[in-house]
């Protein structure tokens, strides 16, 4: 009876997850200025079909079918956000995706010193201004400009190159997460699961499931992360990207040898410069190593971590000075015209659809979880970024590097529903993209 209430909860919370997202597109309709056209979510309504609706179909049943062990997370990752960019046809999916008016790659062609770009880039931030930076590149750090001109440099310089670069390191993300699971140790872990709501209320032992080591349940979580609804934004947008740096830098924090934890420092020193909001990804680097224990891997990484903006420093951008400028930047266009008292709730309801119903139902089981402080990371993360109002609209993507760390959650769902739970899945990231034309 009790293992039969907590299969109908599972289903309550992922059921009334995507009644939640109803609910905020109904809503997004009626008030005005929300600056959406398929609120919660900013896209426009346009049902169509491409190459990659098959190819998306024939990945989807082989993950669901074969559950992949981790050596294939990545592959069937790429095949998976490949597949559903092409939804969208070659060019409009993924070849042109980076090239627009405002996105980074138009301003590649302007940057003829490195060094002096750093030195200006905080003088261009601000608008209305003759040779402000397009929206996006001044919305972010250098970091992410940089990427781009460096691509540029060898040789990989245009959209499809891009692309097809942001694809490859995003999917990272399907590797990293199950990847850094296993690696925080081979005790078992207790899994029993008090369901929420009553996190005080003492766990059934018919309703609980045995204790499991770390690599099973980074066995459970593969087939999730490569199924992530959320590739639908991951191929491509340069948040993406930053998903798969600071997944792996993660990863490489709770390895066993120091360069790894210099790697992995770098990686989350660099990652800060990529988006100001990943300062906030500091949480979930912190519970990983708390779990992990690495002390020493802690002090390595912040070492690491603040070489990197050192180097930055000296090169003329300071991170600090960048921040103030980009929030007075954010208020000088539609940002501030968008209802906060719409966007506080209803990005939630984008990030449903981007971590999907199986995750959703999953944070229920997360009290009393193996996972509890690192997804409990990236839940407190991405309230804090909510709570801001300096993402209203578009976290279906902004949020990506967050998100990535929610899927675990599905893995605590039962194996006799998992199957089920990846189907949801994979018909959520479906739907978007057939029903949608995303944009950024």
């Amino acid at each position: 009876m009790a293992q039969r209430t907590g299969l109908r909860l599972d289903l309550v919370v992922g059921g009334a997850a995507l009644v939640f997202v109803g609910i905020a597109t109904a809503v997004g309709l009626a008030v005005p200025n929300v600056f959406a056209a398929a609120p919660p979510l900013f896209a426009q309504w346009m049902p169509h079909v491409g190459i990659g609706t098959p190819l998306a179909i024939l990945v989807a049943v082989v993950v669901i079918a074969w559950r992949p062990p981790l050596r294939f997370a990545y592959p069937l990752a790429v095949a998976w956000t490949f597949s559903l960019a092409l939804i969208d046809g070659w060019q409009r999916g993924i070849a042109d995706r980076l090239t627009s008016r405002d996105e980074y790659l138009h301003e590649v062609p302007g940057v003829h010193d490195i060094a002096a770009m750093l030195r200006s880039f905080s003088g261009r931030i601000l608008d209305f201004q003759p040779d402000s930076w397009t929206t996006h590149v001044a919305g972010h750090p250098p970091g992410a400009l940089l990427i781009f001109v460096w691509l540029d440099r060898l040789g990989l310089g245009g959209g499809a190159w891009a692309g097809v670069f942001v694809i490859l390191i995003g999917s990272l993300t399907a590797f990293a997460v199950p990847w850094t699971i296993r690696s925080l140790g081979n005790t078992e872990l207790a899994s029993t699961v008090v369901p929420w709501p009553w996190p005080w209320r003492r766990a059934d032992p018919a309703s609980t499931t045995r204790s499991v080591s770390t690599g099973e349940l980074a066995s459970a979580v593969v087939p999730f992360s490569v199924l992530l609804p959320g590739a639908v934004w991951m191929g491509v947008s340069a948040d993406g990207l930053f998903a798969g740096v600071t997944a792996l830098a993660v990863a490489l924090l709770v390895q066993r040898h120091w360069i790894a934890w210099v790697a992995g420092g770098l990686l989350l020193g660099y990652s800060v410069f990529l988006s100001y909001g990943l300062l906030l990804f500091g949480l979930v680097a912190l519970a990983a190593l708390v779990m992990s224990r690495r002390w020493v891997a802690l002090g390595v990484a912040v070492v690491a971590a603040l070489a990197v903006m050192a180097a930055f420093a000296a090169s003329g951008f300071w991170w600090f000075d960048g921040y103030h400028l980009v929030v007075e930047r954010y208020y000088q266009g539609i940002g501030a015209l968008r209802p906060y008292s719409y966007w506080v709730w209803a990005d939630l309801a984008a990030l449903v659809l981007a971590a999907g119903p199986a995750a959703i139902a999953g944070l229920r089981r997360l009290p009393g979880s193996p996972l509890l402080l690192l997804t409990g990371a990236a839940v407190l993360a991405i309230l804090l970024a909510d709570v801001t109002g300096l993402s209203k609209a578009e976290v279906e993507r902004i949020w990506l590097p967050f998100t990535v760390w929610l899927v675990p959650a599905a893995a605590l769902l039962p194996a006799s529903t998992r199957r089920w739970w990846l189907a949801a899945q994979a018909l959520t990231a479906l739907a978007v993209n057939h029903l949608v034309l995303t944009n950024w």
